[in-house]
């Protein structure tokens, strides 16, 4: 097997050094000496901290779409529960690592402010997410699990706005009762037609 390069290394050693510490604070000395690379390799494979910053997201991303691909997209599931194992699959994320919350919602927080490209590129993260969900709830009106008229686009917003929510707050107070509560109402209340139900 072929040594990992060093913008490899960077890649994946910088992710972690980001998603601990937040991008602004984790400066490029932390991320080379967290790869074992000389800091001008930095400066060779990427042009500047935001591209470094645009390419950690996607490489998390990757991970992102595996959960999607595992859940909202496994045709096995009816559409509803697609959706549902969708949001508690961050349970067990969020157990592994309170403290460190969703590395998208954490560059949502901290840098959308600061630069364009970052912004767009959650915000094409969010929609893609968001098209998804829609379809899974489409599915599920179609399927008769939910009421005709049912308002598919507005709630999957919602569930991705939440769900970044009820994350964001697991990190700030060290549990998951926001995404347990999050979880229950969406199954019990405005998923309630579908007969899945869940306690608090």
């Amino acid at each position: 097997m072929a040594k990992p390069s060093h913008r490899e290394k960077i890649l994946t050693e910088g992710l972690k050094v980001v998603h601990e510490r937040g991008f602004a604070c984790a400066s490029v000395r932390d991320i080379v000496h967290a790869a074992g690379v000389p800091q001008g390799s930095f400066t060779n494979h990427f042009v500047s901290k935001e591209a470094f910053g645009l390419e950690i997201i996607d490489l998390y991303f990757e991970s992102t779409r595996a959960r999607v691909n595992e859940t909202l997209l496994d045709a096995a599931l009816p559409p509803v529960q697609r959706v549902l194992s969708y949001v508690d699959c961050h349970k067990g994320l969020l157990e592994s690592g309170l403290h460190k919350g969703c590395l998208l919602g954490n560059f949502t927080a901290e840098s959308t402010e600061h630069s364009e490209p970052i912004r767009l590129r959650l915000a094409t993260i969010y929609e893609w997410l968001c098209d998804i969900i829609c379809n899974c709830l489409d599915e599920a009106v179609s399927a008769g699990d939910l009421p005709d008229g049912f308002k598919s686009r507005q709630v999957a917003l919602f569930i991705v706005s939440s769900l970044q929510g009820a994350v964001l707050l697991a990190k700030a107070q060290r549990n998951t009762q926001a995404l347990d509560g999050f979880s229950a109402i969406l199954a019990n209340s405005v998923l309630r037609d579908c007969g899945v139900n869940r306690v608090f």
